[in-house]
C-alpha cells in the first residue's frame, strides 16, 4: 500500500511538472487578444480558413474517391454520394471560430505587440492583400503539384511494409 501511495505521489508530481513546463507565459510586450484579432480580421483569416478548408475537402474527396474506386471497384454511386454528404456535414460543422481563438495565445507567445502591428500594417497594404488573395490558389496548385510525389512515397512505403511482413497493408 505504501508503494502504491508513493507511486501516486510521484505521478502527481510528474504531471504538475509537465503542466508547468507546457504552460508558457505570455510576455509583457505581447500583443493583446484584440491586437491579434485585428490581425486576423485584416488577414481575413475566417474567410481564408473557410476557403482553404473548402479546397482541402474538395481535393480530399476527389482523392478519396479515386483511391476507393481503385481498391473497391464495386463501390456504388449511392455509397459515394453518402460519403460526399458526410464530408459536407463535417465541413459545415468545422469549428473555425474556436480554432482562431485557440491560435490567439500562440500568436501572443511568438510575436510582440509591435510585430503584430507590423504584420497588420503589411497585410493591410496592397502587397499584403494580394498575398492573402493569391495564397489559396497557390496552396491548391502546390497541393495538386506535390500530391503525386506524396502518393508515390506512401505507396512505396506500403509496398516495402508488405514485403517485410509478407501481408498486404491496408
Amino acid at each position: 500500500m505504501r508503494v502504491k501511495s508513493l507511486l501516486c505521489v510521484c505521478l502527481l508530481a510528474l504531471s504538475v511538472c509537465a503542466v508547468a513546463q507546457t504552460t508558457i507565459s505570455i510576455a509583457a510586450d505581447a500583443a493583446s487578444k484584440e491586437d491579434v484579432q485585428k490581425l486576423f480580421d485584416v488577414m481575413a483569416s475566417r474567410q481564408q480558413m473557410t476557403q482553404m478548408l473548402q479546397q482541402l475537402f474538395a481535393q480530399m474527396r476527389s482523392m478519396n474517391r479515386e483511391q476507393l474506386k481503385k481498391k473497391h471497384p464495386e463501390v456504388s454511386d449511392a455509397d459515394l454520394a453518402r460519403m460526399d454528404r458526410e464530408s459536407e456535414d463535417l465541413f459545415k460543422n468545422f469549428p473555425i471560430e474556436e480554432m482562431l481563438n485557440d491560435m490567439i495565445p500562440i500568436y501572443q507567445r511568438h510575436f510582440t505587440k509591435s510585430e503584430i502591428g507590423a504584420l497588420t500594417a503589411f497585410y493591410s497594404s496592397p502587397a499584403g492583400q494580394k498575398f492573402l488573395h493569391e495564397m489559396p490558389a497557390v496552396t491548391a496548385e502546390t497541393m495538386r503539384s506535390v500530391y503525386p510525389r506524396i502518393e508515390a512515397q506512401v505507396d512505396a512505403a506500403m509496398k516495402r511494409a508488405e514485403e517485410k511482413t509478407g501481408a498486404p497493408q491496408k
